[in-house]
């Protein structure tokens, strides 16, 4: 049994994301010798959104594969640009005429294609949407010979993400929920052999709430009025989630976190 090591690297918020990201990987990429490194990018410039700029970054920095959900269309600039960036995959369920891709097959470095799916929940997100059981079912239908498959399902209701799970068990790799920014400790290998965690966590500054300043957001809540949400300042925390993928089956055998916090 041959395995291919997927290291996921949760939500990364703004400039400080960025910078983790950037100096946390090469010391993961030694320790873990993960085959293929996807992040999700969807709120790495400024908070919200991504540029093609930032998206090279991450792309420079050693992303593989970078996913994104309700923010993707937050900096205009993405629009006239998502189709040419080849390692970019937006939600899958937007509809029809949506610029950019939702999937596509990455080779790792062992040589394994791997199929990565980008889907967005539609519970509490208020954004119309397709539905995201039967567009992965769809698209999943396109790739039958790519045993290997990961999905960034986004999406803000915990039910709805382990619903999906279970829809997709014995049939995809790896489940991993983002949007939340906040880790759950959830992980585990359904039967039939698909990894699944509620959300992978944030890479960005701790000291804030979801990576914002949390004096706005406090504000916000106390007020109700428009307040200018800013990416906080200080140290920072790196989330991701290993998957183990046996290549020839493509079940997981394995799925643990990383969860680290400078001082």
């Amino acid at each position: 049994m041959t395995a291919t090591r997927i290291l996921f690297v949760g939500d990364v918020v703004g400039r400080p994301g960025r910078r983790l990201f950037r100096e946390r990987l090469p010391g993961l990429r030694r320790e873990l010798e993960p085959a293929l490194v996807v992040v999700n990018g969807e709120n790495a410039a400024g908070g919200n959104g991504i540029t093609p700029e930032v998206a090279a970054e991450l792309r420079e920095a050693g992303a593989d594969v970078v996913t994104l959900g309700n923010h993707a269309w937050d900096k205009r600039e993405i629009l006239p640009a998502i189709d040419e960036l080849a390692y970019l995959v937006r939600p899958l369920n937007f509809p029809p005429g949506t610029p950019g891709r939702g999937s596509l097959v990455a080779e790792a470095r062992d040589g394994t294609p791997v199929l990565v799916v980008n889907a967005m929940g539609r519970v509490f997100l208020g954004v119309q949407l397709d539905d995201p059981f039967r567009a992965v079912d769809e698209e999943l239908a396109r790739h039958p010979r790519v045993t290997v498959r990961l999905v960034d399902f986004h999406a803000e209701a915990t039910s709805e993400k382990i619903a999906l799970a279970w829809h997709l068990r014995g049939r995809v790799s790896a489940v991993i929920g983002t949007h939340t920014h906040v880790q759950t400790a959830d992980e585990a290998v359904l039967p039939g052999g698909t990894a699944y965690i509620s959300d992978a966590g944030m890479t960005g500054p701790w000291l804030s709430v979801l990576g914002v300043d949390a004096d706005r957001v406090v504000q916000k809540f106390l007020t109700q009025m428009p307040v200018r949400f800013d990416v906080a300042r200080g140290p920072g925390q790196f989330d991701a989630v290993v998957v183990d993928v046996d290549r020839a089956t493509g079940r997981a055998l394995a799925i643990g976190r990383i969860h680290e916090r400078e001082a």
